[in-house]
């Protein structure tokens, strides 16, 4: 990988991981509703900026808009929302960890969809792995656990949603001869559309609008949603789709680290082992196929 794709990377890497810490700042003064909807404004803001500088247009068939406001529902509106309820209840570094849960979502729903034709073993060695890690970060045998236990549920069913909108995206929008870039600009302006009919009737709560608050905010809708998504596509362009994959081992690290160090959360030792249990389970998630196990 070229200098300056590591760069690039490690870029990346800190902008993902930090979003878990921007979204429990960002919650302490509005509501998830509201963080979701301004996030996204925001994310879809920059992108359409980027597609006037490269004198790029958005889609205008009826159909492909269909396409982007589902894919926009499961990838971003539902998932960034689903998080900013979960980090009402737990910490940042634990909604990181369940986010890294998100390859094996993507796998699991690509064998029930019976998109995946041959299945390797290692690959589903790799699976039962991640979640046994993620029963290790969620910790159930723990008392007082109900509360939090909402909150990582929340976490897990956002992760679920953006492995599902793999699934979705690959099937009905991504090889059709379409820029990625013009493709996330619509899917995030449609987004942002679907936030603002709902924010009204749902997300009227008052807003404590604090400079920690409103800097969280901003940074993680311009940098940690637009920025990120013309970061992530330069590192395709540049390395290739597995190369830029790596940055997935990359944010629980990220994440983890900087609730441990700026909002002094617990490093306990089962979000620790629970982390490194699922990230071995994504390195074999992630292997290319070399034996079948069985035919679907």
């Amino acid at each position: 990988m070229a200098a300056g794709s590591i760069v690039r990377l490690a870029c990346l890497a800190l902008l993902w991981g930090s979003n878990f810490l921007w979204i429990k700042i960002a919650v302490r003064g509005v509501s998830p509703v509201q963080l979701t909807l301004v996030r996204l404004a925001l994310g879809a803001a920059v992108l359409l900026v980027v597609l006037q500088a490269r004198r790029l247009r958005l889609p205008h068939d009826w159909m492909t808009w269909l396409h982007l406001s589902i894919a926009a529902l499961v990838a971003n509106a539902l998932p960034y929302w689903l998080f900013a309820v979960g980090e009402q209840h737990v910490t940042s570094s634990l909604a990181g960890a369940l986010n890294a849960t998100t390859p094996l979502w993507a796998l699991g729903v690509a064998l029930a969809l019976r998109a995946e034709h041959r299945v390797v073993w290692t690959r589903l060695v790799g699976l039962l792995l991640g979640f046994l890690g993620t029963l290790v970060i969620l910790a159930p045998w723990q008392e007082g656990t109900a509360g939090s236990m909402v909150g990582a549920l929340a976490c897990l069913a956002a992760a679920a949603s953006y492995g599902l909108s793999y699934a979705y995206q690959g099937r009905y929008l991504t090889g059709r001869g379409r820029s990625p870039v013009v493709l996330s600009a619509g899917q995030l302006a449609a987004a942002t559309a679907l936030l603002a009919v709902v924010t009204p009737i749902v997300g009227r709560q008052s807003v404590t609008l604090t400079p920690a608050v409103a800097s969280a905010i901003v940074i993680l809708g311009v940098l940690g949603t637009g920025a990120a998504y013309v970061l992530n596509y330069r590192l395709i362009a540049d390395e290739g789709a597995t190369a830029a994959s790596t940055v997935t081992y990359l944010l629980p690290v990220v994440s983890v680290a900087l609730g441990v160090a700026v909002l002094g959360e617990p490093a306990t030792w089962h979000l620790l082992v629970g982390t490194v249990i699922v990230l071995a389970g994504i390195a074999l998630v992630q292997q290319r196929r070399s034996r079948a196990l069985s035919r679907l």
